[in-house]
């Protein structure tokens, strides 16, 4: 499970990083009066000077302008200086990285070989605990930390340990093949730290850590933490580990206090239009939306395209290097949606993350606690919304019996409040835009207009207005199931194309004898308004729709809905685009990757292709 020490603001300042990793939680101390016995009258809070750390770590601390430990790092610190072993079990937001890291690295002596090995569930978590280390290496001379871990190159990884890494962080399958290569020598090792132990386990990595911690000398330090204690933890923490001093920070430390938790009852076939509405009205900087499978990260992020709303998927299936292309957009501001399964966002963390909707509820209540901790740390207020089918509401008393907070449940957005939001936000934007002058050529058009036509003011503004929101009328009605669902929703026919509406939230099945040649097999047509462009990603590149939309929208700043029908082959994809692009968007989406591959966008030439292979997968809503 993710804590705050993992809380780094901005992956270019270290400072920041750190800052958070050592005292997120400083305004709310919540000691132990018999760890630390005080007078009556006056209540004493340890400083980071009082916990024995050597000098130049604690001039590495003082730098970053930190004095007072969190309760988790008071109490460990102390016991690992000391030489002794340590459970430590502890809700997110509790600043565990420094806990073990600042000890570590007082630990670190100039002989050469690995040191200290650092145990982490994802690369995700291995990659941030590194860059934690290495700001708190700062003033440590000889500290040389290497992040290693799988999906990534073993080039750059073997290099380091020849260059004489010593402090090696990694996910327990990576590190088992570089011990298995040869590379990664564990007769030197003094210090072992388990991190997110019970996450190891549940992801199946017990036979790992029990090899890896078989392999290291006796006479070392372990450090084990982890959120929950089950027997099989309990089982490890016997084996593996000598007399340890137990830390435990109560479960109130846990950033759930900072998250305003609500739900809503949404069926099933209703939940992406749902998921639209909550997006479209939110006004959240980032958000990150839960799934429990990976094809259901990728069908969600192409549901919510022609809806307005741009979003990246993110899975096990998804590249390293993809994957951090996309987690740094997200930081950065150009991505505002990210679609996650829970393995794949272990260790994330951007600081701009305001919203966290469980579109899927958790298998497991504590999965919850670790989903809405992503949002409402480092003492700011973030919002969690979980979606219930009607059959699951049961699960609903399990998550309020976990955290102890009763969830409130929500209205959630119809399609007049996007539309009404959209529009209060484009007024918002006028007043800056009169000033900002030139409409002098827009005044004299509608002049014209209005003195040539019957047309009133307010009548045309009102229309131009839909049209900037995305409002092109009501919807054409194709069947008279269509008109009588539309009829329920707003008899008027107003905002239903402003999107949203409960019909697009379940896809319309075509018959067989109302598509068209082209779309049965062979050629399909264009749609009209739209171009098609060829990408050169495809099956072998295991490609989805939904990281297609991604990269092109991500990179050109074209909105969703500007990205069609996608028809993806085995070695490449077509992919309609609404009207021509500029050379200035054609050289941004030069920059567009997709599983690790340029797309390398061009026109269709409109040479005959074949339909995709019989059996292979395209998402439900590929053609939407």
């Amino acid at each position: 499970m993710t804590d705050e020490s993992m809380s780094f603001s901005e992956p270019a300042d270290a400072a920041v990083m750190a800052a958070y990793a050592l005292a997120d939680a400083e305004a709310e101390l919540d000691w132990d009066a018999a760890a630390f016995p005080v007078d009556e009258e006056e209540t004493v809070v340890p400083t980071f000077a009082d916990l024995g750390l050597p000098t130049h770590i604690l001039r590495a601390v003082t730098e970053l302008g930190f004095h007072t430990p969190t309760p988790i790092q008071a109490e460990a610190i102390p016991p690992l200086l000391a030489g002794r072993d340590v459970v430590g079990v502890a809700q997110t937001g509790t600043g565990k990285t420094a806990a073990f890291g600042l000890p570590l690295l007082a630990g670190l002596t100039k002989d050469r070989g690995v040191q200290a090995i650092v145990l982490a569930p994802t690369r995700e978590l291995a990659m941030q605990t590194a860059d934690a280390l290495e700001t708190f290496a700062a003033t440590t001379r000889n500290a040389r930390i290497l992040a290693v871990y799988g999906g990534s190159s073993y080039v750059p990884q073997l290099r380091g340990l020849q260059e004489g890494a010593n402090v090696v962080v990694g996910t327990p399958g990576r590190v088992i093949d570089l011990i298995e290569r040869g590379a990664l020598q564990l007769d030197t090792v003094r210090f072992l730290v388990l991190d997110e132990a019970d996450e190891m386990l549940r992801m199946g990595f017990a036979e790992d850590v029990e090899t890896i911690a078989a392999g290291i000398p006796g006479g070392r330090r372990t450090a084990l933490f982890s959120a929950t204690m089950p027997p099989a933890i309990q089982q490890i923490a016997a084996t593996h580990l000598t007399d340890p001093v137990r830390v435990e920070v109560a479960r109130q430390s846990s950033t759930v206090d900072t998250v305003e938790q609500q739900y809503a009852v949404v069926p099933f076939r209703h939940k992406v239009g749902a998921l639209a509405r909550v997006l479209a009205t939110a006004d959240a900087r980032a958000a990150i939306v839960f799934v429990r499978t990976k094809s259901a990260a990728e069908e969600v992020a192409l549901e919510l395209a022609p809806r307005g709303i741009t979003a990246a998927a993110i899975s096990g299936d998804v590249p390293q290097r993809e994957r951090e292309r996309i987690v740094e957009r997200l930081r950065e501001g150009s991505l505002s949606v990210l679609i996650a399964t829970d393995v794949a966002a272990r260790g994330l963390d951007v600081e701009r993350l305001d919203l966290v909707v469980n579109f899927d509820v958790p298998r497991e209540a504590e999965a919850y606690v670790h989903r809405i901790g992503r949002t409402g740390r480092a003492g700011r207020t973030g919002r969690a919304l979980t979606f219930l089918t009607p059959r699951e509401k049961s699960r609903l008393r399990q998550i309020e019996r976990l955290t102890g907070t009763k969830l409130r449940e929500v209205e959630l957005p119809s399609p007049r409040d996007v539309s009404l939001h959209r529009a209060r936000q484009l007024l918002d934007r006028t007043s800056a835009r009169l000033q900002a002058g030139r409409l002098d050529v827009y005044r004299e058009l509608l002049a014209d207009q209005l003195a040539t036509t019957d047309l009133a003011l307010a009548d045309v503004a009102a229309a131009l207005m839909a049209l900037a929101i995305g409002d092109d009328g009501p919807a054409v009605r194709r069947t008279e199931r269509r008109v009588r669902l539309e009829e329920q929703v707003d008899e008027d026919g107003e905002f239903l194309a402003a999107s949203f509406e409960p019909g697009r939230d379940k896809p319309a099945k075509a018959s067989r004898s109302h598509r068209s040649a082209a779309e049965r097999g062979g050629r399909r047509v264009p749609t009209r308004g739209m171009k098609r462009y060829r990408v050169e990603v495809g099956h072998k590149d295991r490609a989805q729709p939904g990281a297609i939309v991604g990269a092109i929208t991500g990179e050109s700043g074209l909105p969703g809905s500007a990205v069609g029908k996608i028809d993806i082959f085995p070695a490449f994809s077509l992919v309609e685009i609404a009207g021509d692009l500029s050379p200035e968007v054609r050289r941004k989406l030069a920059k567009a990757h997709v599983a690790g591959r340029p797309l390398r966008l061009r026109e269709d030439e409109g040479a005959p292709v074949r339909r995709p292979r019989v059996g292979a997968r395209r998402p439900r809503y590929a053609d939407r």
